[in-house]
């Protein structure tokens, strides 16, 4: 039996480990993100180096009032004035003066001779504004990053230096992300908050109607949002139900990637995250900062939160009106009591709905590039528990279907009960040499595979010492992997026997 422990409040989402170890806080940043408006104020930039043309377009582009300090400027750099399209541009052919700095907001340093930069930096640093010095890292208080602009929206990338080619990549990757649509949508969301404030006094309102606007720009990157939108938005959100509600979400077996995307909109729409131990820590990650989670661990024969006290918890969050998540490891509709929790949302009369999820017999499945049908090896496919209510072996298990050598049986939580689940299927008539293996941590970087046949698995197993969830297949299908399944199987970072 379990040993019983309590639901458990952790700190918002990102700021604990999914496993409760105690806080973890963010990870390390090398440099602090920050967003500086320039809008009408004025900057300065002093010397004619390679990248002075750009940073003077960045500036005025910003919106600055960006005065040039340049005794010979480059043909470029006197360009430049005549190129902007926001902010002003003056250029001064003489050498910047102390004097010059006074009002600035931000001051770019952009002169070939160090010293002369340094005298710079400390000038701008005396008259009270931000300072970068380009191509010198050493001198600045602030640094400029790969830039994807969709202004309003503009998202920034440092590697710190360490690597530019990386970050320039990635840009361009976000570049393709982001439809250049996404520009007008955000214009209207700024147009529009004011009176999507004054109409919606419950924060909770306000954020359902951004959900909604948001999910029509996915929809519809490519065109500009209109009065119609807003008015059926509006009204949309009006129209909406009201009070808390309960989803159900897969977290997959432990690879993130393997969210589906309506399990990430379930996430970040989440005032209150119930997840269990099982669930991968980063995927707690997708969460809005601002919610609740909450560990309410259920492991195999480990401490565990009772069944009525996570149902009573859930229910009581959904009646004072909150957006609850119970967040489960694999597919919450394959041995994860999905059907006592949604039982107690009906009692209740709380709106329940389920997100499913990739369950833990399909990634790990993939993850050995196997079939579990393979049509020349099996006819049917199918999922068993390892264990009852008491933990142990089930009684009622159809024994002459696991020992049909036409089908491939997967066993979820095997471990307690492997060596004696084994040896009964063989005495049933399942044949010593079929193919069987354990696969631990399915789709994790840890994860770990166990294989020989229903004969020898269990002393194997016992042999490897592994721990982590588990999940058994049985059957010809595993016979068909492919060579490259089978090597990848047999990796030393991924075979443990």
């Amino acid at each position: 039996m379990s040993t019983p422990r309590q639901p458990r409040e952790t700190r918002p989402a990102g700021t604990e480990s999914a496993r409760g170890a105690g806080p973890v806080g963010l990870e390390p940043l090398a440099v602090l993100p920050v967003f500086v408006p320039l809008q009408g104020k004025r900057a300065v930039l002093a010397g004619s180096n390679g990248g002075a043309p750009w940073k003077v377009k960045l500036l005025a582009a910003a919106g600055a009032n960006v005065d040039v300090y340049a005794p010979e400027p480059s043909d470029e750099l006197r360009a430049v004035p005549g190129e902007i399209v926001a902010g002003s541009v003056t250029l001064h052919e003489r050498q910047w003066r102390e004097a010059d700095l006074q009002g600035a907001a931000f001051v770019i340093g952009a002169m070939e001779d160090e010293a002369d930069c340094i005298a710079f930096v400390a000038a701008g640093r005396r008259a009270g504004a931000i300072v970068n010095a380009v191509d010198r890292p050493h001198l600045c208080d602030v640094k400029f990053g790969a830039i994807v602009n969709r202004s309003p929206m503009v998202v920034g990338i440092s590697t710190e230096g360490a690597a530019p080619v990386f970050g320039q990549t990635v840009r361009a990757r976000i570049e393709g992300m982001l439809p250049r649509g996404f520009k007008a949508w955000i214009g209207a969301a700024r147009d529009w908050r004011e009176e999507v404030t004054g109409r919606f006094h419950a924060f909770s309102d306000r954020r359902a109607f951004w959900e909604r606007f948001t999910d029509r720009a996915f929809a519809e990157p490519d065109r500009a949002p209109t009065q119609t939108d807003l008015a059926e938005l509006l009204g949309e959100t009006e129209a909406a139900p009201k009070g808390g509600a309960v989803t159900l979400v897969g977290a997959g077996p432990g690879d993130a990637e393997l969210l589906t995307l309506k399990a990430l909109r379930a996430l970040r729409n989440a005032d209150v995250i119930l997840y269990d131990d099982l669930v991968a820590p980063e995927i707690l990650d997708y969460a809005r900062r601002e919610a609740r989670t909450m560990l309410v661990g259920k492991t195999g024969h480990g401490p565990s939160c009772r069944q009525d006290d996570i149902n009573a918890l859930m229910v009581q969050l959904a009646k004072s009106g909150k957006q609850v998540v119970r967040l489960k490891s694999g597919d919450p509709l394959v041995f994860g009591r999905a059907g006592e929790e949604i039982d107690a949302c009906r009692a209740a009369g709380i709106p329940v709905s389920v997100v499913p999820g990739v369950s833990a017999a399909q990634g790990a499945a993939a993850s050995l590039c196997v079939s579990l049908t393979n049509r020349d090896a099996a006819r049917r496919l199918q999922f068993v528990t390892g264990h009852d209510r008491r933990g142990a072996l089930p009684e009622d298990l159809n024994w002459g279907a696991l020992a049909d050598p036409s089908v491939t049986t997967v066993v979820y939580m095997p471990k307690k009960t492997l060596g004696v689940l084994l040896e009964r299927a063989i005495a049933e008539g399942l044949a010593p040499e079929t193919p069987a293996l354990l696969v631990f941590n399915a789709t994790r970087r840890d994860q770990r595979v166990v294989d020989g046949t229903a004969h020898d698995l269990a002393t194997r197993v016992e042999a490897a010492g592994l721990e982590g969830p588990a999940i058994l297949m049985v059957g010809e299908a595993l016979r068909r992997m492919g060579a490259e399944a089978a090597l990848a199987a047999s990796a030393p970072d991924k075979l443990a026997i």
